[in-house]
């Protein structure tokens, strides 16, 4: 359970029944769980990605962010976009375009060099469910709200999750 200078879980939490997850129960800093459940990425009727082999990283306050394999995803699809961003966990964020429609902005972000405690995900990819469709466990993943966060909710996760109205100080 999530403990912050002493205390559990906040009282505006969302208390998990049985099989669910709260988000305020992940650590700080976010740790890296191994999941073998199907998970495939989509764009219209393109797959860009699909593993049974991947990561997931949970972060206090956030949805978990899948992190596919780079064999596992399609390179064609995809190309290198302008930008990046640093986490203070993971280290230097890559970004992704589509290669078929770079208007449709970024979908995805990968670590090339992490730091050390996360290199089991170098070069993974992760993709942002508000622009691409993904599934887990043939479940269609909502989008962690916000513009900038890639969480991927689902029936399992229960928050309330960074990036919503009020959630700025967090």
């Amino acid at each position: 359970m999530w403990t912050y200078r002493g205390q559990k879980r906040p009282d505006f939490a969302v208390i998990p029944k049985p099989g669910q997850e709260s988000v305020w129960d992940y650590p700080r800093p976010p740790k890296l769980v191994p999941d073998r459940r199907p998970v495939e990425v989509r764009y219209g009727d393109r797959v860009i990605a699909a593993s049974s082999s991947t990561y997931r990283v949970l972060e206090t306050a956030s949805p978990p962010s899948f992190y596919i394999s780079p064999q596992n995803v399609n390179r064609d699809l995809i190309r290198s976009a302008a930008g990046t961003s640093v986490c203070e966990w993971k280290g230097a964020a890559q970004y992704w375009k589509l290669a078929a429609d770079p208007a449709a902005g970024i979908v995805g972000w990968s670590y090339p060099e992490p730091n050390a405690a996360y290199a089991k995900i170098r070069d993974y990819v992760s993709f942002y469910p508000s622009v691409l469709i993904c599934y887990v466990a043939g479940e269609k993943v909502r989008a962690q709200p916000g513009p900038f966060y890639g969480g991927w909710i689902t029936a399992e996760i229960v928050g309330p999750f960074k990036g919503e109205p009020g959630t700025e100080g967090w």
